[in-house]
């Protein structure tokens, strides 16, 4: 099969059985000009739409031979390499389709374009994938912050009866010394007090999240529309909720359902990082309990020198700012280096993150601490 439809000649090996239909398959997307589905020889032609019995059954028959995680492979293959994108806005093609992340940012890039009878069938495939990111993402996001923020309001001289005698006792352990008398006694000396935090007293932090919604930028506009839903239902935090390309939208009173915030973007415009960081300033009342994050490859449209006056501003005045240059599964994105750089120079270092070290990110943010950047080509 690697060698394609006429590797029998030359390996004397011919294909049988189940490997046939594979091998179809594979030759549909890989083998040159014809359209998934096509086996009878038809060339491909501009009437997509005509095609589309066809390439659902090539659909189904791929998930019939390839485990999960190639169909989704070979679905964007045949998305990007053949044109398909105008079938996608077809309800029986959609119910066709196994959903993934890269799907998404597919059909909300077409969602402007999509017919009514196509919506729902759209935001059905939309809210299988978000309802499968927010299981996997949403406990482990929830524990983590919330442990940030728990350490940010314990007391660090607390009265004693604010004392936390378990945490106390384990943060001076190294401290277990021997009572004086010689009978063999030890006890901990309580160094470094850890306390409770007082009753009533606020620790809610300001979190900002400003989303680049260029097309390249398609799968982290899912994975941050999903965290920004599970941040906004922390009562700890106030999230708001930004995107943009050359223009802003503010979607914080969607957070309560990412579908709809999803629905809400415009995939694929130009981008305007200063206006975005424009935006974004003018939201912010308490510096010093304010996290902005801002999720963009960098590649500005708009006044490059402005844009980094803003976010020296914002981190001189006591705000994290943090720059993702993808929140993804990829690898290493394509990026503006010198803009990363200038603003790693600014405090705020620019890195890619997957949705897996997010959490930490924003634990790392909140309690102003370092951010766990990963190592080059990780």
């Amino acid at each position: 099969m690697v060698l394609g439809a006429d590797g029998a000649e030359s390996t004397g090996y011919t294909l049988t059985g189940r490997d046939v239909a594979m091998d179809g398959a594979l030759t549909d997307l890989y083998g040159g000009g014809k359209k998934p589905g096509g086996r009878g020889g038809a060339e491909r032609s501009a009437g997509l739409g005509a095609s589309a019995p066809s390439v659902a059954r090539w659909l189904g028959d791929i998930r019939t031979y390839f485990p999960g995680s190639v169909v989704q492979v070979m679905q964007r293959d045949a998305i990007d390499r053949l044109g398909l994108s105008a079938l996608l806005l077809e309800p029986e093609m959609l119910e066709a389709l196994e959903p993934d992340v890269h799907l998404v940012g597919t059909l909300l890039s077409l969602s402007k374009a999509m017919p009514e009878t196509t919506r729902e069938t759209a935001r059905a495939v939309v809210r299988k994938v978000v309802d499968d990111l927010e299981s996997r993402l949403a406990a482990r996001t929830r524990a983590t912050v919330t442990g940030a923020l728990d350490r940010s309001v314990r007391a660090a001289r607390p009265r004693h009866r604010d004392i936390d005698w378990d945490r106390t006792i384990r943060a001076n352990l190294r401290n277990y010394l021997p009572l004086p008398g010689g009978d063999g006694a030890h006890t901990v000396v309580p160094e470094r007090l850890v306390g409770y935090g007082r009753a009533g007293r606020s620790v809610k932090k300001d979190v900002i999240l400003c989303i680049d919604q260029s097309a390249s930028m398609a799968p982290s506009v899912v994975y941050a529309s999903v965290f920004g839903a599970v941040l906004a239902s922390m009562r700890t935090l106030a999230t708001r909720l930004v995107v943009f390309d050359t223009a802003v939208a503010d979607l914080t009173d969607r957070l309560d359902d990412p579908v709809d915030v999803l629905f809400g973007t415009q995939l694929g415009g130009g981008t305007d990082i200063n206006r975005a960081l424009a935006y974004c300033q003018s939201k912010i009342t308490r510096p010093a309990d304010t996290v902005v994050v801002l999720i963009s490859d960098l590649y500005e449209g708009g006044i490059r020198d402005e844009m980094l006056r803003r976010a020296a501003a914002m981190t001189a005045s006591g705000v994290q700012f943090v720059t993702l240059l993808a929140l993804s599964d990829e690898g290493a994105p394509s990026y503006d280096r010198e803009h990363a750089a200038a603003l790693g120079a600014l405090g705020a270092p620019a890195f890619a993150c997957t949705p897996d070290l997010f959490p930490a990110v924003m634990a790392a943010a909140l309690e102003k601490r370092p951010l766990p950047i990963p190592e080059p080509g990780r």
